[in-house]
């Protein structure tokens, strides 16, 4: 590592964890292994229901190195977002990473990226990076790339598009985190709501180095959704998460008085998830219709979309079957 002052501010990785016992052993390892020597490491674990904390303590318990080491177990579940805010509460970095317990971090991340942090007289607020595609058997299917956040100066360049960010591959600044009240329970992910934040302040930037072994599935997950239960499990598995995402982008939206268009845009998006939520929530048919009707705000397109996959899903399954068809063939 060749740092470009000689002052090495204190850092914090976050290892966040829930029900990965088989996994937090490489995540726990990849932690330990890094070669900044300034580092404290926060293993929170999130009330997990299998034995992943008991696993925790048996990887760490001899541990002799150079890292503070702090162990934080959660009386009861918090979520990813309440998970993380109260790991940043026991730290004390002043740039704090974020690892999942089932990915492995490259011993030079944090030592790479303080490099590219100080080189940037400390001013990002938010450093994000690639990653390698790993699957479940360890091996690696290539380079996940993130958004280059060097072009978003504002969070109008978000509302034009929005970029693709990944949590597992991001470092923040603790004055980040502090100046909003930390992250909002009931989010299953940061990475949008801390990006969104530093582009509000044009303190995002993007080290186009892969620095983590993100374990997605590699070439084993299927990208597309196959049958009408997948797609149903995609719109619905995380509506809570992504109206509690989305209403802490409002408001800081509103704080930092952005744009009509900006405002206008997060609102639509809000609204959407709302259509979403009250379509499956509706009993019956002639509710479900009602909703749909009666929903003008929305684009009649994905009205009937969604309609479709809510009360009539049996008149989607043949041409699921065809596409699954399509699909193994195109891969044969």
């Amino acid at each position: 590592m060749t740092l470009l002052t000689s002052h090495l501010p204190p850092v914090t990785m976050l290892l966040i964890a829930y029900n990965q016992e088989g996994k937090i052993r490489e995540a726990i390892a990849g932690a330990l292994a890094q070669d900044y020597p300034n580092l404290e490491i926060v293993i929170s674990d999130d009330a997990s229901s299998d034995g992943t904390f008991a696993v925790i303590e048996a990887c760490t318990q001899n541990y002799q190195g150079p890292h503070k080491l702090l162990l934080h177990r959660n009386p009861y579940n918090l979520g990813i977002g309440g998970n993380i805010s109260q790991a940043v509460r026991q730290s004390s970095g002043e740039l704090i990473f974020i690892t999942a317990g089932d990915d492995v971090s490259l011993p030079e991340r944090v030592s790479t990226v303080v490099d590219f942090w100080l080189g940037n007289k400390k001013e990002p607020d938010l450093i994000a990076c690639n990653l390698y595609d790993m699957d479940s058997q360890g091996q690696i299917h290539g380079v996940i790339q993130v958004s280059t956040l060097d072009d978003y100066r504002s969070m109008e360049d978000w509302t034009r598009l929005p970029p693709r960010v990944i949590g597992a591959a991001q470092a923040w600044t603790r004055r980040l985190f502090d100046q909003f009240g930390g992250i909002p329970t009931g989010v299953v992910g940061e990475d949008m709501i801390m990006a969104f934040r530093a582009i509000a302040f044009g303190r995002a930037m993007t080290l186009p180095i892969p620095l983590v072994n993100y374990r997605r599935g590699g070439l084993t997950q299927q990208d597309k959704a196959l049958s009408v239960e997948e797609v149903v499990h995609r719109l619905t598995r995380k509506l809570n998460s992504s109206k509690t995402e989305l209403q802490s982008l409002l408001t800081t939206a509103r704080q930092l008085n952005a744009s009509t268009a900006t405002l206008e845009d997060l609102e639509k998006k809000y609204q959407k998830e709302l259509f979403v939520e009250h379509m499956f929530s509706a009993t019956g048919f002639f509710e479900k219709l009602t909703v749909a009707v009666t929903a003008h705000s929305q684009a009649i397109d994905f009205r009937v979309r969604i309609f479709a996959y809510a009360a009539t899903p049996c008149l989607l399954v043949p041409f699921f079957v065809l596409k699954r068809w399509h699909y193994h063939r195109s891969k044969s």
